[in-house]
């Protein structure tokens, strides 16, 4: 799915969509979005976690970079950024994902 090499020669990341073809025939929506309250709860959740040390800007970006390509182009802007964090405080031990699928599935 990636487009080919960019000037230096390097593979384009399939996170890297400037000027990708494929993706310059599409308008680009300037309107204001309105944020759902899920949108709102992961900023939220982010910005506490990085107050509180657990996480930074820099690994959220790593972690939505890591995503698969056909992830990474399915998933909305803040789905990008909860898979992340879920990912990163996984890899830090805050939690397992066997606790997190306990949780998701309880009442």
């Amino acid at each position: 799915m990636s487009d080919p090499i960019v000037e230096d020669g390097r593979p384009r990341a399939h996170h890297d969509l400037g000027g990708v073809p494929r993706f310059l025939c599409e308008e680009i929506d300037t309107e204001p979005h309105v944020l759902t309250d899920f949108d709102r709860e992961v900023d939220a959740l982010r910005q506490l976690l990085s107050s509180k040390g657990l996480m930074s800007v820099d690994e959220l970006r790593r972690g939505i970079e890591e995503i698969p390509e056909e992830t990474y182009l399915r998933l909305s802007y803040y789905q990008k950024w909860m898979r992340s964090i879920t990912a990163t405080l996984i890899r830090k031990g805050v939690f397992t994902a066997d606790e997190i699928a306990a949780r998701l599935v309880a009442p």
